[in-house]
């Protein structure tokens, strides 16, 4: 209502369309009616709020008279109209931790009225036998505050509600979002923040804590023996086994399925070698006692001190795991404590930068190829050419895949280039009608069904490109997922692609797994071939893996032949074909010319 208007006695239509006749300023009269309006024709309003578990009220404030729906005392369960009949008398019905809120939010809202009231919504919880009492309702409270004459609150009409159900299921989804619904003790995001906090507070006060990051060992095999309810009840048992060793202020979290952080907020490295003995102890002296009967749990132990071993919680979180590696790699001392390793720091910022390089690479299109002839056994002429790949720096120098493939393979990068690899190869298979190409596809790529939807999406399925593709994948890749390898190269020769196995000897595949991936193709480990010359051993096991593949209909190739003298072993014992520097060193494409060319690389 605007500043300066004269409040109105006449009848008004309060919550819900309840007639309201207003109280006169100083005066304890006043009443809410059951009265229907043109709108409610019909309806029984007072029987709608008592379903809804509503009541309607209109305050005011000069006389400080609160007038109510009769429905009211009975909802809130109060005993004695007279403790709802004023402002005061309410007041000492809501919890004190409540009531100052509930005040300001109904008698001191803070804006103007703009003639429509201004509005209000509030939650509080209820104590309707008064504030000594255990009897609690949560309250929801929402309605408008109206301004009198001279521009102060003057009255309010709202309804109340009550909300115990839903209170109780929004505490509950708020202590979720904070705490593993297992466990009960923080989730990982929660272990987080109050980790952060903590350490904030040491660096301020100048004290000393630590993060321990404690997991459970057998979990695994508990879930492979019982099952995953009793893997369950063993986490819930060590869980709070360790919280009973914490002391006030210190906090347990659940950081992942098997493991759990552990704040201490006040102890130093001299404490920390007895309070983790502590853990050990309260774990391995006595069994746990399951659903399945009695368990025996390990665990071991990483932690850091803080704030002088980490001074951000990814960098505690980061060294407390690697010493709970450590910790895990020395089951006669399964607790260890950070210590600096300059080599893993030099190696990791090493695999960063070279991270960023192969991204900028692909990005700005330096991944390349270099040929290496593979040629036939008598006639040394090349019959394909493997697709090596090779990266050139910002600088023009080549780096060779040896030197930045297996950081790829860990960051989850490889796929990236084996798409890269593909399309450069069909794009060389285009300009030359006639070469045969050999190119190598990581275990990643040769589970992912988008790699042979790029292929298929290269080549149109057109047989003419397919058929001179040889697709190679190592013995150790194949071997992973037997059934998920024959399903690969079943699509690659329905394509009309050739499929070879790689490094074959290095994963002792059985002959049954060789048998049944029906390759066409054996690329021998060129460690075998190395030193064929000089080793009768492998001289015998390279005519083994000869007589085995051709047993099985498929064609061999001996890599890394160097010299004269091991091409001629190969060559005796049978090989389809050779490879290596002695053969043909890899020549470097250059696809900027209308026609790719091929340049020697040194």
């Amino acid at each position: 209502m605007p500043r300066g208007r004269q409040v109105s006695n006449a009848r008004k239509t309060g919550p819900l369309g309840l007639t309201v006749t207003p109280a006169q300023p100083g005066s304890a009269s006043g009443k809410l009616e059951n009265k229907p309006t043109a709108a409610t024709s019909g309806i029984d309003l007072l029987a709608a709020l008592s379903a809804a578990g509503e009541t309607g009220y209109q305050w005011d404030f000069t006389s400080d008279h609160i007038v109510w729906a009769d429905n009211a005392s009975q909802l809130l369960g109060v005993e004695g109209e007279s403790n709802l009949l004023t402002g005061a008398s309410f007041h000492q019905l809501i919890d004190s931790d409540f009531a100052n809120q509930h005040f300001e939010a109904i008698r001191s809202p803070g804006n103007s009225d703009d003639g429509n009231g201004i509005p209000y919504s509030i939650q509080y919880k209820f104590r309707p036998n008064g504030r000594r009492n255990s009897s609690v309702l949560w309250i929801e409270d929402h309605g408008r505050t109206y301004e009198g004459q001279l521009g102060k609150p003057a009255y309010a009409r709202g309804i109340i509600r009550v909300i115990n159900q839903r209170y109780q299921e929004e505490q509950r989804l708020r202590h979720l979002s904070r705490h593993d619904e297992l466990t009960g003790h923080l989730n990982r995001i929660a272990l987080t923040e109050v980790v952060g906090k903590a350490l904030e507070d040491l660096k301020r006060e100048r004290g000393s804590g630590a993060f321990i990051m404690v997991a459970v060992n057998n979990l695994s095999h508990v879930n492979d023996l019982y099952g995953f309810d009793i893997g369950d009840e063993m986490i819930q048992i060590v869980g709070q086994r360790l919280r009973a060793g914490l002391r006030d202020g210190d906090a347990i979290g659940r950081y992942s399925s098997n493991k759990f952080g552990l704040l201490l907020r006040q102890s130093g490295p001299e404490q920390l070698e007895f309070i983790t003995k502590r853990f050990h102890d309260s774990i391995h002296d006595s069994v746990l006692e399951s659903t399945a009967g009695a368990l025996a749990a390990s665990i071991c132990q990483g932690y850091v001190l803080l704030p002088e071993q980490a001074s951000s919680v990814p960098e505690i979180l980061s060294k407390s795991l690697e010493a709970l590696e450590r910790a895990k790699a020395t089951p006669a001392n399964p607790i260890a404590i950070h210590t600096p390793d300059e080599k893993r720091t030099s190696r990791r910022q090493q695999n960063i930068e070279m991270a960023d390089r192969i991204v900028r690479a692909l990005n700005e299109h330096r991944m390349l190829l270099a040929l290496q002839p593979i040629v036939q056994a008598g006639s040394r002429k090349p019959v394909y050419y493997e697709a090596l790949l090779r990266m050139r720096e910002t600088d023009g120098t080549i780096t060779p895949a040896g030197a930045f493939i297996e950081v790829a393979e860990q960051l989850g990068l490889v796929r990236l280039i084996d798409n890269r690899v593909l399309e450069l190869c069909i794009k060389l298979l285009k300009g030359a009608p006639k070469l045969r190409l050999s190119l190598n596809v990581s275990g990643e790529t040769a589970s992912d069904p988008e790699w042979l939807n790029a292929l298929y999406g290269l080549t149109n399925g057109t047989a003419q490109l397919t058929q001179r593709m040889m697709v190679e994948i190592t013995e150790t890749s194949a071997i992973r997922d037997v059934d998920e390898s024959i399903n690969f190269v079943k699509s690659l020769k329905e394509l009309g692609c050739r499929m070879a196995i790689d490094d074959f000897g290095s994963g002792y595949s059985s002959f049954r797994n060789l048998r049944l991936l029906d390759f066409d193709m054996v690329k021998l480990d060129g460690s075998f071939i190395r030193d064929l010359p000089k080793n009768r051993e492998d001289q015998i096991l390279v005519q083994a893996l000869i007589d085995l593949a051709r047993n099985f209909s498929m064609e061999t190739v001996a890599e890394w032949v160097t010299d004269e003298a091991t091409a001629k072993l190969v060559e005796q014992a049978g090989i389809t074909y050779m490879q290596g520097f002695y053969l043909g060193e890899p020549k470097l494409v250059d696809f900027e010319q209308r026609a790719p060319q091929i340049k020697q690389v040194s």
